[in-house]
C-alpha cells in the first residue's frame, strides 16, 4: 500500500491536530465495524464464526508490526487495563518518572498497597524526559522493572528504548506505548513489556489495545487477575486450573471481537503503508508545525530533534496567553489539547495544507489579541 492510499483512509474534518487525545476513526475500522456490527444484528445460522476469528487476527496484525510472537501478545480493552496487569504481576522494586502519564505511577502504587509485593522508585527526570543516562544514575540494585512512556503525552519527548535496554540490563522494561504505537518505527522487541491502545495513532477507537510479553516477562510475572479465559482450557467446568503459560494468561474474559476487528483492520493498513513511510511523512508536517510556530514567535517547548520528537507539538504562550491562543483555536476550527498553560499540537500523516491554513488564521488572530 502506497503512503496515498493510507491517507486516504482518514476522513476526518481539516483543522483536526488532536492525535495526541484520540484519532478519528480510520475508514478501514469504521467499515469493519459496521460489517461485523451487521452479522451480529442478524445472527445468520452460520455467520457468528467470524467472531471467533478476530483474536487470532488481531494478534497477528500486532505481531506483525512489534515482532513478538502471536502467542506473546494478548488483546486488552485498553492501555491502562494491561498496564495494571504488569505492575500488579512484579515481584520487587519499579524504577518510573512520577511525571508519566497517571496509569503508570497510579498502576504501580496501587499494586503497593494491594499487594506490598512492588515498590516504586520515583525517577528524577530532565523536565519530563527520560534518558538512558538519569536511569543509569539512579539505578538501585533491587530494581527489578523500569516502566516510561514511548513517547511522554506532556512533552512530545520520544525515549530511547533501545539505550534503556543497555543500562538497565536483563531487568523488565516496561513499555507504555500508546503515543507512539502505529507511527513510530521503535525497537519493540528491546521491550518486556509492551502496552497500548488502538484509540490514538492507529484510529482504531475506544475499546482496542494490546499487551505484548517478551519470553523474560513471562518468567518473572505473575498474572495476579487471570480470569476464565486465561487458562489452557476453553471452559473450566469444575475446577480451578493454573493460567496459561503463555499470553493468554493476562485475558480476564472473552474480548469484544468487533473491537479486535476495528483493531486489525487498522494494524493490517498501519503494516501495508509501512510505520517508516507513515513515520517520515509524520516527520515532515511536524517540521511545518514548529516553523509556523517559530514564525509568530510561539515558544517551542517541545523536542526540535527529530531522534527526540513523534507526532507532538508543545507551545507554551507567555503566562497570561494561553487563553487567547486557546480561543483564536476553537474560533478558527482547530482542534487541539490545552494543560497547564500549555498547547499540545498533535499532527498525523494525512495532515494536510487547509490544516496548516486554519492553524495560521489562528496563530494570526492569537498575534493580535496578545499584542492588545
Amino acid at each position: 500500500m502506497t503512503i496515498d492510499a493510507f491517507i486516504a483512509g482518514f476522513t476526518e474534518e481539516p483543522g483536526y491536530l488532536d492525535y495526541g487525545r484520540f484519532g478519528p476513526l480510520a475508514t478501514p475500522a469504521a467499515e469493519e465495524a459496521f460489517a461485523l456490527t451487521q452479522v451480529l444484528e442478524r445472527a445468520r445460522h452460520g455467520s457468528v464464526d467470524v467472531f471467533a476469528e478476530q483474536d487470532a487476527r488481531v494478534r497477528a496484525a500486532a505481531s506483525a508490526l512489534t515482532g513478538f510472537p502471536t502467542d506473546q501478545i494478548v488483546f486488552q480493552p485498553n492501555t491502562s487495563q494491561g498496564i495494571m496487569h504488569a505492575m500488579f504481576g512484579l515481584t520487587g522494586s519499579v524504577l518510573l518518572s512520577p511525571g508519566e502519564f497517571p496509569s503508570l505511577p497510579i498502576a504501580a502504587v496501587r499494586a503497593q498497597e494491594a499487594l506490598h509485593s512492588v515498590q516504586p522508585v520515583w525517577l528524577e527526570t530532565d523536565h519530563g524526559k527520560v534518558t538512558p543516562g538519569q536511569i543509569r544514575e539512579q539505578l538501585e540494585t533491587n530494581v527489578a522493572a523500569v516502566a516510561v512512556s514511548l513517547v511522554d503525552s506532556r512533552t512530545g519527548y520520544l525515549c530511547d528504548i533501545e539505550g534503556i535496554r543497555q543500562v538497565i540490563g536483563d531487568r523488565l522494561l516496561i513499555v507504555d506505548a500508546i503515543q507512539g504505537f502505529g507511527v513510530v518505527d521503535a525497537p519493540w522487541t528491546a521491550a518486556d513489556v509492551v502496552l497500548t491502545g488502538g484509540q490514538k495513532w492507529c484510529r482504531a477507537g475506544w475499546g482496542t489495545g494490546i499487551m505484548a510479553l517478551s519470553d523474560r516477562a513471562l518468567e518473572r510475572l505473575t498474572p495476579v487477575f487471570s480470569g476464565f479465559t486465561g487458562t489452557e482450557e476453553d471452559e473450566p467446568w469444575g475446577h480451578v486450573p493454573p493460567p496459561a503459560p503463555d499470553a493468554r494468561a493476562y485475558r480476564v474474559s472473552n474480548p469484544d471481537p468487533i473491537a479486535e476487528a476495528r483493531f486489525a483492520a487498522a494494524l493490517e493498513d498501519i503494516a501495508a503503508a509501512g510505520v517508516p513511510a507513515i513515520n517520515a511523512a509524520i516527520a515532515g508536517w511536524v517540521s511545518r508545525v514548529i516553523e509556523l510556530a517559530d514564525e509568530f514567535a510561539l515558544a517551542v517547548v517541545s523536542s526540535r530533534d527529530e531522534q527526540e520528537r513523534a507526532g507532538i507539538v508543545v507551545l507554551e504562550p507567555p503566562a497570561g496567553q494561553v487563553t487567547y491562543l486557546t480561543a483564536s483555536l476553537h474560533n478558527h476550527g482547530v482542534t487541539a489539547t490545552t494543560r497547564n498553560g500549555q498547547v499540545r499540537l498533535s499532527v498525523h500523516a494525512a495532515t494536510n495544507e487547509e490544516t496548516l491554513d486554519m492553524l495560521r488564521g489562528a496563530f494570526v488572530s492569537y498575534g493580535t489579541a496578545a499584542s492588545y
